[in-house]
């Protein structure tokens, strides 16, 4: 579980967190709390590198 969280963090992770960030600020700031799934869906993708990005191998 260790290894999910620190290895292979690339330019989609780091994205990704910036969208959920993004999404959270926004429902805050503007009061429309249907950004909060869109937050909480994106920082699950990143914490544990889930989703292809266009790069999948299977």
């Amino acid at each position: 579980m260790k290894k999910i969280f620190l290895n292979q963090w690339h330019f989609m992770r780091y994205f990704r967190i910036a969208i959920a960030l993004f999404c959270f600020y926004t429902a805050y700031d503007e009061k429309q709390w249907i950004f909060i799934p869109f937050g909480v869906f994106f920082l699950f993708q990143a914490v544990f590198n889930l989703g292809c990005g266009g790069n999948c191998k299977n």
